[in-house]
């Protein structure tokens, strides 16, 4: 999937608790819609879950893509479902640290995919204290409806971060791919809900 960036999309988790701890089955809108709001606003999550037998369902959205293009080597078909009469693919597996996650912390995420951003791309990055880099993927509305993309570069000033955390926004000069297509994503999000994978 290219030209991504700026895309709107919206997810449901169905969420199923097994020996292992709690693990949600992620579905999305992207390709096939852009997240609806007249019927995205309609969906009752303990519907959801007792429609498709899970212990919970989450609404993650709407959200926008900050990638480029994504690439899934594994091939883009996948199981289809509809929800509230939203269309969506299921597109990874999460094994979720807790049923309802802390922001800052990391949940494993098993999507197959390569997200590719092109040189000249903006990014906006988390750098831990150990001095690794998060590279933000989504952008979400979730906590604040009205966050755009233009309020990125100066998201530190409203974000709590932990301590030794920083916030940092570039302009690439060359590609960045993050590929996670043999192995897990480390995913988390910030105060706002907009989601990071770690670099590397």
């Amino acid at each position: 999937m290219t030209n991504v960036f700026g895309k709107r999309y919206g997810e449901v988790l169905l969420v199923y608790v097994g020996e292992n701890g709690p693990q949600a089955t992620v579905y999305n809108t992207y390709p096939l819609n852009d997240c609806p709001a007249e019927l995205w606003t309609k969906l009752d999550t303990q519907t959801v879950a007792a429609e498709h037998g899970a212990a919970a369902a989450l609404l993650n959205g709407p959200r926008y893509w900050l990638m480029s293009g994504i690439e899934k080597p594994g091939g883009t078909e996948s199981e289809r479902r509809t929800f509230g009469g939203i269309e969506m693919l299921r597109q990874a597996t999460v094994a979720l640290s807790s049923m309802n996650p802390a922001p800052y912390s990391v949940n494993e995420v098993d999507r197959k995919a390569i997200f590719v951003y092109d040189a000249g791309t903006p990014v906006f990055e988390l750098v831990d204290p150990d001095g690794r880099r998060w590279v933000m993927q989504t952008y979400s509305q979730t906590v604040d409806p009205a966050l755009t993309l233009e309020d990125l570069p100066g998201l530190a000033a409203r974000l709590t971060l932990p301590a030794g955390w920083t916030y940092r926004s570039r302009t690439l000069d060359a590609p960045l791919t993050v590929d996670t297509s043999n192995r897990k994503a480390s995913v988390l999000q910030d105060d706002l809900a907009n989601s990071y994978s770690l670099t590397s």
